[in-house]
């Protein structure tokens, strides 16, 4: 059934819920998934026929590229140009996570994510039922679950609501932990900058990096 949505906190519901997601998402289709910030709309990150649909629901274009989730840190490790010392430090202290990071993407990776100029935004969220997701399908595109320039969802209701049945499959995780958006921080340029403060404060990423919060303000 088209847009079903699946408790989660009931064991045989969620693995069947799952199990569905699993199937849809290799499939080029849509799934809602819980996360520790907000509900997130995704699909499989390589499949960029998705990656297209999953802008279409939330009558977006490529000029905002769709984010990246990993379901554990060898994942990622595959996903970047290189490591840096400040990358590892803030995916030791945040990940899993409120904590999202730009980075130069590895080349010749098969995706088409938006208007990246080569880099790619990724995260890993602390929350089971999207950790589960992730190492059953891999590298997922997941952008908040609502329509641009609406209220990004905190419960797989509200973000139905919006979506629809342009999603296959919602998971039902329960309201969202945080219930506000990820910190995003840019490691592609010559320092590293904070795009958005959400869920982490710059104060806390200061304190793990050694980058005095005035810099991590400031547009290199």
């Amino acid at each position: 059934m088209q847009g079903k949505i699946y408790n989660c906190a009931d064991e045989a519901t969620r693995a069947e819920g799952i199990a569905e997601a699993v199937k849809a998402a290799k499939s080029g289709r849509l799934v809602v998934m819980p996360t520790d910030t907000l509900y997130g709309i995704g699909c499989d990150a390589f499949d960029n026929d998705a990656v297209a649909s999953l802008l279409a629901a939330k009558h977006r274009g490529p000029d905002m590229p769709v984010p990246v989730l990993v379901g554990s840190w060898d994942t990622y490790k595959g996903l970047v140009a290189s490591m840096t010392d400040t990358m590892q430090l803030l995916v030791e202290a945040f990940w899993p996570g409120g904590l999202s990071i730009v980075v130069p993407q590895a080349p010749s990776l098969p995706w088409n994510l938006g208007d990246t100029r080569g880099t790619v935004m990724l995260r890993m969220p602390l929350q089971p039922v999207a950790i589960e997701l992730l190492r059953e399908v891999g590298p997922m595109a997941v952008s908040s679950a609502n329509i641009s320039g609406h209220t990004p969802p905190t419960t797989a209701i509200a973000a139905k609501q919006q979506l629809g049945k342009a999603v296959s499959v919602y998971l039902d995780g329960g309201e969202a932990a945080i219930g506000k958006p990820s910190t995003i921080v840019d490691l592609s340029q010559a320092h590293p900058y904070l795009l958005r403060e959400g869920a982490i404060s710059a104060e806390q990423i200061s304190e793990v990096i050694g980058v005095p919060v005035e810099t991590l303000r400031t547009r290199p």
